[in-house]
């Protein structure tokens, strides 16, 4: 392939990943999350297994289209899975895995290609993916259904049993059912539920459109699509996709080394740091991470302009972990916590469509702006943009740690809340809520 086509396969994977995280949603919401991930996994089982086997481009395109399908549509459901059975005091925590798990098969997948980019021995690497798909199909047959789904979708008897389940024989679930919306019939709700007649009854599905045309949800969207478009602008793949290229200009020999050594160890700090959002709080973990990753770029923007390999090395371990602190795992668990069940899915379908459209903007751009810059110059621009969101997530990021539902979380924020005025001059028009304060 020219470089053309080779530009075209690695974008293919990307466009892919955004059709993924815009059905996902409306089928986890519909069908249940349980089922959205099996079917999720037949994508990501023929996709490799298209890719190790093509003999001409278009099938090898066909393949980087289907994983991206079943890519974007993981990043979506499997966080809502996670959060749904997770404690509540430990989302946080468990929520972390989902990054972990990103980070774990991006370090694989470069070991891997450290020791296969030969010759043919290249199609392993793709056919591996294949297999990890099918054990992992193989495994989700053993998996229940989230409680929190099977309440919302009149089956609040077996939502309890589940519950029961996973958490254990021995205890006491009543504060977890509390919080539900629970629907079916009477006789089944007054079983689970003490007080029925003081609570609304459950809000019924919405869609992709409702959750943007209602205030109630469209300020949710705009908080969790803000930060998983921070995610990537603030140049975490610049880092994973192109630090060959990168370092190569100042380490030509090790580049590859390197790059497997920034990927283990984004794998470590994540797992380190993954308890920090349940002691210290969501908000404050996304806004540490940012500092430390735009001082990061500062340093990696210096130490490539003057040659400095322990000023790079130092920058790219402080950019590594300063992601893992909160930026790379939060983005994934805020979405349940800001919405309730009956919005989570489009609410996540509208963020990760985003942040796969921000991947592919970082892949398509970070190569021609290194190419056209002086060294070191484009993580310049990365400490700027992540400036820009640090002061953004300051003002319509809630904190939801700790908060017993959605309505709780957006409360708090709405008693503290500072009326962001740019956003008063660019949305008075359309009468766009800019924040969680609910002035218009």
């Amino acid at each position: 392939m020219n470089s053309g086509q080779w530009g075209l396969i690695q974008s293919l994977f990307t466009i892919g990943g955004l059709v993924g995280a815009l059905f996902i949603g409306r089928v986890a919401t519909k069908r249940g999350r349980l089922f959205a991930m099996r079917l999720l996994t037949l994508f990501l089982a023929t996709g490799p297994i298209a890719e190790a086997l093509a003999g001409k481009m278009w099938v090898l395109a066909i393949g980087r289209v289907l994983s991206g399908l079943g890519a974007g549509a993981a990043t979506v459901v499997c966080p809502i899975y996670v959060s749904e059975i997770s404690p509540p005091d430990q989302r946080g925590l468990f929520g972390a895995f989902t990054q972990v798990q990103i980070n774990a098969g991006i370090a694989i997948s470069q070991v891997l290609g450290f020791f296969l980019s030969k010759n043919t021995k290249w199609r392993w690497i793709l056919a591996t993916a294949g297999f990890i798909a099918a054990f992992n199909f193989f495994g989700l047959m053993f998996a229940p259904e989230t409680p929190t789904w099977l309440a919302a979708n009149n089956q609040p008897r077996n939502a309890r049993t589940t519950l029961q389940r996973i958490r254990g024989a021995g205890t006491d679930i009543r504060n977890e059912i509390d919080h539900w919306d629970i629907s079916g019939d009477p006789e089944q709700q007054s079983l689970l539920q003490r007080s029925r007649d003081t609570r609304s009854p459950p809000e019924p599905a919405k869609s992709f459109v409702d959750v943007i045309r209602l205030t109630k949800y469209r300020r949710a969207v705009f908080a969790v699509s803000t930060i998983m478009i921070a995610q990537q602008l603030t140049g975490i793949n610049s880092v994973v996709m192109y630090s060959v290229s990168i370092l190569g200009e100042i380490m030509p020999k090790k580049a590859a080394l390197v790059t497997i050594i920034v990927a283990s160890a984004n794998v470590l700090v994540t797992l380190i740091f993954s308890p920090l959002a349940d002691r210290v709080g969501r908000k404050k973990c996304l806004l540490t991470s940012i500092s430390g990753m735009g001082s990061a770029s500062i340093m990696l923007a210096e130490g490539l302009a003057k040659d400095n390999r322990v000023l790079t090395i130092v920058g790219l371990a402080l950019f590594v972990c300063s992601f893992g602190v909160g930026l790379g795992p939060i983005p994934f668990i805020l979405a349940s916590e800001l919405v309730g069940p009956e919005a989570v899915g489009a609410t996540s379908s509208w963020a990760l469509a985003l942040n796969w459209l921000s991947t592919f903007l970082v892949a398509q751009l970070v190569p021609i702006l290194n190419n056209k810059l002086p060294p070191g110059k484009l993580y310049f621009i990365f400490a700027g943009i992540g400036g820009f969101f640090s002061l953004l997530i300051t003002e319509i990021v809630p904190e939801s740690k700790g908060k017993p539902s959605a309505e709780a979380a957006w409360d708090d924020h709405d008693r503290g809340c500072r009326y962001y005025r740019i956003f008063q001059l660019c949305c008075f028009p359309c009468r766009f809520t800019c924040c969680g304060c609910n002035r218009r």
